[in-house]
């Protein structure tokens, strides 16, 4: 008697737990907006900051910890509605990379190019406004390289994913004079 009230406790409701409580189309439109609209939002407000992780990645990441969550929490009342809305999800992330890929002209959109921070040694301070780095935030990326000084810097880049590329100079490029002949 008492494993009989027990089992009537943990009784699951598999129908419910694994059929569609919202219309799956209305899934994919709603994933399919929030994605897109928060790829543009993020694109165009916030750019690129100084060695984090790229957008795509970063809207992938929280989207889905939140898919996941509300279909594990009960939120959906169906797992397959929080299944459905992680695959809309991780589509658009490999959709927008493909596109990418396939449509040069959409590339520089989805992943943008390098922008140079350094030239020979010389700050660009321009591009640096633009992307709102800092010459301290700057210095911690070339230091990270093992980089001190910006003259040892032929060219350095923001990536489209934030990180900072550094080409040092030569040792013979970077001495400083006309240069000297061999004997």
């Amino acid at each position: 008697m008492r494993v009989a009230g027990w089992l009537n406790r943990m009784h699951v409701e598999w129908g419910r737990l694994f059929a569609f409580e919202t219309p799956w189309l209305e899934i994919v439109v709603r994933g399919t907006a929030i994605y897109l609209g928060l790829f543009l939002l993020l694109r165009l407000v916030l750019k690129r900051q100084a060695g984090t992780v790229g957008i795509t990645d970063l809207l992938v990441i929280v989207l889905i910890a939140d898919a996941a969550q509300n279909a594990m929490a009960d939120d959906y009342k169906s797992i397959s509605d929080g299944i459905l809305l992680v695959c809309v999800i991780i589509f658009w992330s490999h959709a927008l990379d493909w596109l990418g890929y396939a449509f040069p002209s959409l590339n520089r959109f989805v992943h943008p190019p390098p922008l140079p921070l350094i030239r020979n040694g010389q700050l660009l301070r321009q591009n640096m406004r633009r992307e709102l780095i800092t010459h301290e935030e700057l210095m911690t990326q070339l230091r990270e390289q093992g980089v001190l000084d910006i003259k040892e810097v032929k060219m350095a880049c923001m990536e489209g994913d934030g990180r900072v590329s550094v080409v040092p100079f030569e040792k013979q490029e970077s001495s400083p004079g006309p240069p000297r002949r061999a004997t």
